[in-house]
């Protein structure tokens, strides 16, 4: 009785929360029975159901491929450089943004610096392209400029994954510092008022009052960052994969696209998928634990 008046009387509430929960339901836990394809040989004709158990075949056709290794290393180079490289830059620009005074310039760098991140994909990808193309493009004209030889860029694997990850820094930092932008919004102003009667540098008062403010939220990010770590974005690597580069861009994502969805393979595909997300469960709980131990932060 006391369940039923409090349903009654808190009943917006529970509402609000009723339609993300069927959102969650309807399009994430539902379609996990499809995972039970990776274990059978999938076809249209037989359905789920009555497609014959193949066991753990098309894990072992995974793992025996040729390219098994080729596509962790490159999955891992390119994730781990990205976290490398994209993880700390919105931080940087979050302390810097903190320490600006002047409104009109703060908000004129917060704008062009948000920009970019509501680019598409494709459009994104196409800019890389032409700033890139062998003698027409700016950054070939600059070099000719400065009497450096023409490079054709995006056919040398060696340059492709960095151009992947700091064009996605570009892309991306303005609008992922936008979270330790608030989380430094909410420090205590009598902190700095302190630090600077007693002479603190802005670089103390970085160190000692807004590193401490925002490491929390770095750890949670940080650890939801790591349980994707195989999950390198397909779109992006799809469009700046050409077959002078495809040793290096050539990743898990795009090997199942190919090998799995356009050879019609589904069963395939979908075992490598569950392969790619049991690995990134893992490595979440790894780092969960591992932040849990050494910090009061983590997930659960």
């Amino acid at each position: 009785m006391h369940r039923m008046t409090k349903l009654k009387r808190s009943w917006e509430l529970y509402l609000l929360v009723f339609l993300p929960v069927l959102y969650l339901i309807v399009f994430k836990y539902i379609p996990m029975g499809g995972v039970i394809i990776a274990f059978k040989q999938y076809n249209v004709i037989d359905g789920i159901l009555n497609s014959p158990w193949v066991g753990f075949r098309h894990f072992q056709t995974f793992f025996e491929s040729p390219n098994f290794w080729l596509l962790i290393k490159n999955t891992l180079l390119i994730s781990l450089y990205s976290l490398a490289a994209g993880f700390p830059v919105p931080i940087i620009l979050a302390l810097a943004l903190n320490e600006i005074r002047n409104g009109l310039f703060k908000r004129s760098v917060q704008m062009v610096t948000y920009a970019p991140h509501f680019i598409s994909t494709v459009i994104m990808v196409s800019i890389v392209i032409l700033m890139l193309t062998p003698h027409v493009g700016v950054v070939e004209r600059l070099m000719g400029f400065l009497g450096l030889p023409a490079t054709n860029f995006m056919g040398l694997p060696q340059f492709f994954k960095s151009i992947y990850v700091w064009s996605g820094v570009w892309q991306d930092m303005g609008y992922a510092s936008i979270i330790y932008i608030a989380a430094l919004s909410g420090v205590d102003p009598s902190l700095y008022e302190a630090a600077r009667m007693d002479g603190a540098s802005r670089l103390r008062k970085i160190m000692h009052i807004d590193i401490p403010a925002i490491i929390p939220i770095s750890i949670i990010l940080l650890i939801l960052n790591m349980g994707g770590l195989l999950s390198v974005g397909f779109e992006k690597i799809f469009l700046m994969q050409n077959p002078l580069n495809v040793s290096a861009s050539e990743v898990i994502s795009t090997y199942v696209y190919k090998v799995g969805l356009l050879g019609a393979n589904f069963s395939f595909a979908t075992a490598v998928g569950l392969f790619n997300s049991v690995v990134n469960l893992m490595l979440l709980i790894l780092v969960n634990q591992i932040a849990r131990k050494t910090s009061e932060t983590s997930l659960w």
